[in-house]
């Protein structure tokens, strides 16, 4: 009997693939092939940082944890925008002090500024991938203006292949995840460069690198 459509296909995935019959259809998740990455320097920040200003992102860096609340009070009053934050509730353990009005939760639209943190941070494209959960909801990605991601030094990955085989260590990969370069933007109306077309207009990374 002749093959049928689906097995032809099939027999070229595998032809391409490399794949066998009876091979386990969840290796290839766990264990990816390597692939050719692009050479990244071993000093990954200052590529980070390149990326990251090229897509219209911007970077500052404190020591410690303690040095946030007043780096993005800093930040605020230079953009001059309102000292109004709305953070992601895995942010709790951080003292704000008393110059920072600060809320926590998801965002229903009416935040100027919200505060996450990140899973991790992409060198080769200057990308930060963020995580869905109840300490960090979505919507803070997406619907305040102002997007502040807090970035640990040891969070700084070479290629977006790193960033998710750390995904898969962590078991069960999140519902949603998201990679974010630079603020939104689109230039499909007329060609025109929009900034704010799907989300936030400004994107602000704080950088935790102990000296």
């Amino acid at each position: 009997m002749a093959d049928s459509a689906r097995d032809r296909i099939l027999g070229r995935i595998r032809a391409v693939t490399g794949s066998k019959d009876g091979e386990n259809p969840g290796l290839r998740i766990s264990q990816p092939p390597l692939l050719i990455r692009p050479r990244i320097p071993s000093e990954l920040l200052p590529r980070f940082v390149e990326k990251l200003e090229l897509g219209g992102g911007s970077i500052s860096q404190v020591a410690e944890h303690a040095g946030i609340p007043a780096e993005i009070g800093r930040f605020l009053d230079a953009e001059k925008f309102p000292a109004t934050l709305r953070a992601a509730p895995a942010l709790r353990n951080i003292s704000w002090g008393d110059g920072l009005e600060v809320s926590y939760g998801s965002s229903d639209g009416g935040d100027l500024v919200s505060v996450t943190p990140a899973f991790c941070a992409i060198a080769e494209t200057g990308s930060l991938l963020l995580v869905s959960g109840e300490d960090s909801p979505t919507t803070l990605n997406f619907l305040p203006d102002v997007h502040i991601v807090i970035v640990e030094s040891d969070q700084l990955l070479a290629h977006p292949e790193d960033a998710w085989a750390k995904l898969r260590e962590l078991g069960q990969v999140p519902r949603t995840v998201n990679v974010i370069t630079g603020p939104s933007k689109t230039a499909d109306i007329e060609q025109t460069l929009q900034i704010g077309a799907h989300g936030p207009r400004k994107l602000h990374v704080i950088l935790v690198h102990p000296e």
